[in-house]
């Protein structure tokens, strides 16, 4: 987790540098500074989310600003990249047939998620931090008996309709592609490179608290991505982190949240 949030934060910071810097005279703007300028606004959601996360304290009313903040670079992203070239644009508009997959592939998601988690191997081996048992949690700042039902259901919002999305936008629509090629807009979101996949695929997966499970989802992201598009992973997304909350919130399981 450490290691994707200096990453992101890398690669903003060198970015916005690069970008202020670099600015061409006169009001014209090159073809490498439009691919700099692209990468800033497809990283900056993102960085912002783990930016903020890394800085705030884990709290109900912390995330709440996460997600605030977050959604807003995520609005200026989408409108500052809905101009340009982005050859995987069309894709954002899911047809029914890709909905549907979407919805079914990302519950299945959520119940391989949540099927396995009472097993104790799979918690010691194949959860953060590997080699011990996680701590059962009993209670949750996001727990509504804490923080009250609008905070909860800001983390439930938050966590299916804002960050789920910016998660999709920056490893299947930019990551992918950005590792095919640097001026990541010019590559169709369905050619398909098994490097780029796999990449994706780990450092999504090193992002979550079960790695497992997350290459698992990050591999059934990807394939929607490619074969039905981004819209269809982002609402698979969507469904999964949904389900998921609903789950956390009736049965009381916080250690998913």
């Amino acid at each position: 987790m450490k290691l994707l949030r200096d990453y992101a934060g890398q690669q903003f910071v060198h970015v916005g540098i690069l970008y202020h810097n670099q600015r061409p005279e006169c009001g014209k703007i090159s073809a490498v500074d439009t691919v700099r300028r692209n990468i800033l606004y497809a990283v900056l959601p993102f960085a912002v989310w783990i930016g903020l996360q890394s800085a705030l304290p884990a709290t109900a009313w912390a995330y709440a600003v996460r997600t605030a903040a977050t959604a807003v670079a995520g609005l200026l992203a989408c409108f500052k990249l809905s101009g340009g070239r982005d050859r995987s644009a069309a894709s954002c508009t899911p047809c029914m047939r890709d909905m549907v997959a979407g919805v079914i592939a990302g519950l299945a998601v959520c119940a391989l998620w949540i099927a396995p988690d009472g097993i104790e191997w799979y918690r010691i081996w194949l959860c953060w931090p590997i080699g011990s048992m996680p701590e059962v949690k009993a209670s949750s700042p996001y727990d509504p008996a804490a923080c009250g039902w609008t905070l909860t259901s800001i983390k439930l919002v938050g966590s299916a309709f804002v960050i789920a999305p910016v998660e999709e936008l920056f490893f299947r629509s930019f990551l992918y592609r950005w590792l095919q090629n640097r001026d990541f807009m010019s590559v169709p979101l369905s050619r398909f490179d098994l490097s780029a996949f796999v990449w994706t695929v780990f450092l999504f997966m090193i992002e979550h608290d079960r790695p497992a499970a997350a290459a698992m989802a990050g591999v059934v992201y990807g394939f929607l991505a490619v074969r039905f598009g981004l819209g269809s992973a982002i609402i698979a997304h969507v469904a999964t982190n949904l389900a998921l909350g609903l789950h956390v919130i009736y049965h009381g399981t916080w250690g998913f949240w």
